[in-house]
């Protein structure tokens, strides 16, 4: 027996134990998923190093741009972009990566004939990438404060908001994005198009702030770009209630559609 498979056999194991609640159930789901992660090296690796490196190889680039009028500087572009980072690798990537191979090796399918309903094994397998990327992005807001100069943020509401609807969409869109994939290797392909989409036209690279008004109106409407938004706004102060309302109903919009798809179109058996 592969060490794959006996390590997917731990969350098996710890999924359909026992006569517990909902919340019991969940944590020891997610902490088995906790285990399996702690011993997948590439996933860690992508997780904590490639958020921060990304961001200390974009300063360059970011000094160059002309942020003038825009109320933005080189901190307040690079910070929240690092955040942004998080969400896409520490959890899209990983948790699309774990959903395939949990699919994969019949472990989905075996937790189904347990007690958990389908909605917890979806948000047990997604619970340690989640925690994971908070984790990051708490010692982001406070430690990368300090290292970039950026101070505290000034409206840590629209943070919070941010974060909390980035992390709600990344999550379905992983859910989503496991469909694409007949496995675990493929998943690193799976995640490349909203990846790319999102790096490339939701502010992080580029601030939606200094292109064009009818390119950044057209941006403004991708998944992620309304986190990103609000996030940044944590630092700047946003715009007003008007704009905010309008970010958050287009990131919920993009959230309920994940969540559609995935309750349409997830499966819970491996492809053949």
């Amino acid at each position: 027996m592969s060490a794959s498979v006996r390590e997917a056999g731990v969350a098996e194991r710890a999924g359909t134990a026992g006569g517990t609640g909902a919340a019991a159930r969940l944590l020891s789901l997610g902490r088995a998923e906790l285990t399996l992660l702690g011993r997948n090296k590439t996933a860690l690796t992508t997780a904590l190093i490639i958020p921060v490196a990304l961001a200390f190889a974009m300063k360059g680039a970011v000094s160059g741009m002309n942020l003038s009028g825009t109320g933005l500087s080189v901190e307040t572009v690079l910070l929240p972009a690092t955040l942004g980072y998080v969400l896409i690798f520490a959890v899209y990537s990983n948790l699309t990566g774990s959903y395939v191979a949990r699919r994969e090796e019949l472990v989905l399918k075996r937790l189904r004939t347990g007690e958990l309903r389908d909605l917890e094994i979806l948000t047990g397998t997604a619970l340690p990438s989640v925690l994971l990327g908070l984790g990051q992005c708490v010692l982001l807001v406070f430690l990368g404060g300090l290292v970039l100069d950026a101070g505290l943020p000034t409206a840590p509401h629209l943070l919070i908001a941010g974060v909390a609807l980035g992390m709600a969409a990344v999550v379905g869109f992983a859910a989503a994005s496991s469909v694409l994939a007949k496995s675990a290797e493929a998943a690193q392909l799976a995640v490349l198009p909203f990846m790319m989409l999102s790096l490339a036209g939701s502010g992080m690279v580029v601030p939606l702030d200094i292109l064009p008004e009818r390119v950044a109106s057209v941006l403004e409407l991708l998944p992620l770009s309304p986190a990103m938004e609000l996030i940044r706004a944590g630092w700047t102060g946003g715009g007003g209630l008007k704009e905010t309302l309008g970010q958050v109903i287009t990131g919920l919009a993009w959230t309920g559609l994940a969540l559609f798809a995935v309750q349409r179109w997830f499966r819970w058996e491996p492809r053949r």
